[in-house]
């Protein structure tokens, strides 16, 4: 069950918020060094993590699930966010470079068919990276945060579902260390946490992050015939509402 785009946003302008973005957002970009030239998607709710692909890749635009909402991002500047159904990512086969997808495959109801979606829309070498919340870190155990919401995975679980759909993991770590509380003395030793977690306490990170390929030739998923399909544009300045 998808919680509410107004909820995501309002976790992401408070201060754990602030800190959850910096340390996943560091592991994202040490994985992606330089997406110059790259057209890339973010799925579920990546637009905390897409901002600093703006100016350096060609293109950066987000899609949100119809079950949460939409709203307009970025604040400045053209919209790039739409509505999209899970099944039916209204972009052409092999027309992106990146995919992320955030706060999406915990939520999902329809998590085959997502990545039948996203093998779809990946180009030949096509990098996928996915960040769920990890089932054995302590970010599960608490619900005030969209992290102890949803259905967790481990890294093993997450890896046999994407093989299972056609994409060869290639990278996996840990990220978000420092506890989930509204402790600003332990908010500001969060880069500390993330060092100390990386070395030592890896299975216990708030967020399991693995980067997959698309296996090219890989038996399934199979590429249908593209075919017309619908997206849902948000009203400027207000949020879609929360479905179709």
């Amino acid at each position: 069950m998808f919680i509410d785009v107004v909820d995501l946003r309002d976790f992401y302008e408070r201060r754990l918020g602030g800190v959850a973005r910096q340390m996943i957002g560091r592991r994202v970009r040490r994985l992606w060094p330089d997406l110059k030239g790259m057209r890339v998607l973010g799925l579920g709710y990546a637009t905390p993590y897409l901002r600093p692909f703006i100016g350096e890749a060609e293109r950066v635009i987000a899609l949100m699930p119809a079950q949460q909402g939409v709203l307009p991002w970025p604040p400045q500047g053209p919209n790039r966010a739409a509505l999209a159904e899970e099944g039916e990512l209204p972009l052409p086969n092999f027309s992106m470079d990146r995919v992320l997808v955030v706060h999406g495959i915990e939520f999902s109801e329809q998590v085959r068919p997502l990545l039948k979606e996203i093998w779809r829309v990946l180009a030949g070498g096509g990098r996928l990276v996915v960040v769920v919340p990890n089932r054995r870190g302590i970010w599960t155990r608490f619900d005030h945060t969209p992290f102890g919401q949803g259905n967790p995975y481990t890294t093993g679980q997450l890896t046999h579902l994407l093989r299972d759909e056609g994409f060869t993991p290639e990278r996996s770590a840990g990220a978000l260390f420092v506890p989930p509380t509204v402790s600003r003395f332990l908010l500001r030793s969060a880069g500390v946490w993330e060092r100390i977690g990386e070395l030592w306490f890896g299975t216990f990170a708030g967020v399991v992050v693995v980067e997959a390929t698309k296996q090219i030739y890989a038996a399934k998923p199979k590429v249908a015939r593209l075919k017309e399909r619908r997206v849902l544009l948000p009203i400027p300045g207000t949020p879609s509402p929360a479905g179709p």
